[in-house]
């Protein structure tokens, strides 16, 4: 499916790295946009949930797999493609270009901290990468349901939701691995990096 979808693949490959880099850099250039949203993960209880799970690296990796899983690809990106053609794409793009604000490197502890953490972004964000396609193949299923040989919308949509199906697996698959190594890379790596 990627072959036949090369070029929307590639565009949404340089859509969610690039968007990240962009949020890193605007994170750079505006610390204090960084720090409020570290104020803000405080603030609505997600450090101190972190904090509590960092005590297992597996109960570390179910969460990490869980909010990944669930809360990102599922609600933030198939669920509203599912309601608006590609509605998910353009969430994702906020949370990306926001999540590279969050993550920037604006001190020494953070600069240090994403030398590992980088090659979580990398697996993380192929599996959304594949969520992402997913939810443009259904858009595309659903208002042009002749490219797929469906007659109308309602079976455009039905195929659509195959192949967002067919994704999944793999997407799955990195989403398993990105959620071991990010709970074994903050719980053991970090902390030797910045000893």
């Amino acid at each position: 499916m990627i072959r036949a979808n090369l070029g929307a693949y590639l565009a949404l490959n340089a859509m969610a790295y690039g968007l990240f880099l962009v949020g890193m850099g605007v994170g750079l250039l505006r610390p204090e946009l960084t720090a409020a949203n570290a104020v803000s993960l405080q603030q609505d209880g997600t450090l101190e949930l972190v904090t509590w799970a960092m005590s297992s690296t597996w109960l570390f990796s179910l969460i990490i797999l869980a909010v990944n899983t669930v809360g990102l690809s599922l609600v933030h990106v198939l669920l509203p493609s599912a309601i608006v053609p590609f509605g998910g794409i353009a969430v994702f793009a906020f949370w990306t270009f926001d999540t590279g604000v969050t993550l920037a490197p604006i001190n020494e502890v953070a600069a240090l901290t994403m030398i590992p953490h980088s090659l979580t972004v990398l697996i993380e964000f192929q599996a959304y990468v594949l969520v992402l396609l997913g939810a443009y193949r259904l858009g595309m299923s659903w208002l042009r349901p002749g490219t797929v040989g469906a007659r109308t919308r309602r079976q455009g949509y039905v195929h659509g939701l195959r192949q967002v199906g067919r994704l999944s697996p793999p997407a799955l698959a990195l989403l398993v691995v990105g959620a071991i190594y990010e709970a074994v890379e903050i719980i053991h790596l970090v902390p030797l990096l910045l000893s």
